[in-house]
């Protein structure tokens, strides 16, 4: 059915799932087709039971669909995928995993085994594979790959986790101390290979279940995510020279300074959703769609943004009210159906990462209180005197009982004592 284009391996591939078919994968189909990389990517099936066998069926082909908000009005684009040559399965041909090292050819490595996929477990054994990590398998594919004299490998790992790269770097190394790969072996992972910490920001939705797409042929592995991309990686970006993502026209940031990107995230996307997620709550607002189609909660959350959430940070003011529109342009994606309930989950400890270094920051630049983010506080408590919060029970336990100045007081939950704010939250809760 598909005309397959067979191109050499040059990426190794942690992770079949839709995130990365439809972030990195179809990055490198763009890649393929605007530069001269001229690479295939071999997927690794980092657990027991996944979907590689699906793949294999339609020969690692398959369709990517991205839908969303263009210019305001709805917009669908198509792209049929066939980056990928094939699957491995360690669960099932751990030497085929290993045999991977052999192939001089493969250059980057992507991953994405979720957060808790970078780790590491002293109780790990080298003849215990493939029931190890991540780290370790990596570890032992490496070692294979020095004893062969082969070049390193070129690290970009997908992990929602702070400095991903240098994380897995040291796991790698730990490993190798654990299991006494000699100095030698340490040299050549931190001399020959590159590890990049990166960011990455896109929903993928994945498959349509509760949706019929019509593509012209049965797809069991169609995927969909919104328009929006992005990808920042900090590091060594030599390898622009072997994979040019940077002439690909794609949304894709090189930086010495990664932690910016990330501030920028945490505070506008993921603040924009938990100033606004409480008070949605108790308004029994159903989804993010819903609230920008709300008049006053709009509004609410726009100025918590545009007027207090901006001006906390240092990057210039363009890239940041360009980066806050096309958050707002995806919250009102018609094609996503974000539920109000699913975000608000563990939303004090969100708040604290998410919102209250704004709300801080504020008063320190400006010498005032922040409007909208102490009533974006105020809600948060409020909603936590009723029975439809989800979080751990301790958490809603204290947060049900306690009186306002009691919860702003514990240093546990904030970090700090916040009881300096309790007059202005009581009135934004009356």
């Amino acid at each position: 059915m598909f005309n397959k284009t067979i191109r050499p391996e040059k990426v190794i591939q942690f992770g079949e799932g839709g995130f990365l078919r439809g972030f990195v994968d179809w990055i490198l189909q763009i890649a393929n087709e605007k530069t001269d990389f001229d690479g295939s990517v071999v997927v690794v099936q980092p657990i027991a039971n996944g979907l590689c066998a699906k793949l294999e069926e339609q020969s690692c082909v398959y369709t990517h669909i991205m839908r969303g908000l263009k210019d305001g009005e709805p917009y669908v684009d198509k792209k049929l995928i066939d980056v990928i040559s094939r699957t491995v399965e360690p669960y099932k041909d751990w030497n085929a995993y290993l045999k991977l090292a052999e192939n001089p050819d493969f250059r980057f490595v992507v991953s994405n085994t979720t957060e808790s996929g970078i780790c590491f477990n002293n109780q790990d054994k080298p003849e215990n594979a493939p029931e190890v990590t991540f780290p370790a398998k990596v570890t032992l594919l490496l070692k294979k790959r020095f004893e062969l004299g082969h070049k390193g490998f070129v690290f970009l790992p997908c992990e929602l986790i702070d400095k991903n790269g240098e994380t897995l770097k040291q796991y790698i190394l730990d490993y190798a101390d654990l299991w006494n790969l000699g100095a030698n072996f340490k040299a050549f992972v931190e001399k020959e290979n590159i590890f990049c910490n990166t960011l990455v920001d896109r929903i993928v939705t994945g498959y349509p279940k509760d949706e019929k797409i019509d593509v012209g042929y049965q797809d069991n592995m169609l995927n969909t995510s919104e328009l929006f991309h992005l990808w920042v990686i900090e590091g060594d970006n030599n390898f622009l020279n072997e994979l040019p993502l940077d002439k690909t026209g794609l949304n894709i940031v090189f930086t010495d300074n990664l932690e910016r990107y990330r501030t920028r995230k945490v505070r506008i996307l993921n603040g924009a959703h938990t100033s606004m997620i409480p008070y949605a709550m108790l308004e029994n607002i159903e989804t993010v769609g819903d609230c920008m189609d709300n008049k006053t909660m709009c509004e609410f959350v726009k100025s918590c943004v545009y007027d207090e959430i901006i001006p906390t940070l240092d990057m210039p003011k363009d890239e940041l009210l360009s980066y806050a529109n096309d958050v707002f342009e995806r919250f009102r994606n018609p094609f996503i159906k974000h539920l109000c309930v699913s975000i608000s989950l563990n939303s004090v400890s969100k708040f604290k990462v998410r919102v209250l270094p704004s709300l801080l920051e504020y008063i320190k630049r400006t010498g005032k209180k922040p409007e909208y983010l102490l009533t974006s506080f105020a809600k948060l408590i409020k909603f936590y005197k009723t029975q439809t919060v989800n979080d751990d029970p301790a958490v809603c336990e204290f947060m049900k009982n306690a009186s306002v100045e009691e919860i702003l007081a514990n240093i546990e939950l904030w970090d700090t004592d916040l009881s300096f704010l309790t007059n202005d939250i009581m009135e934004k809760m009356n």
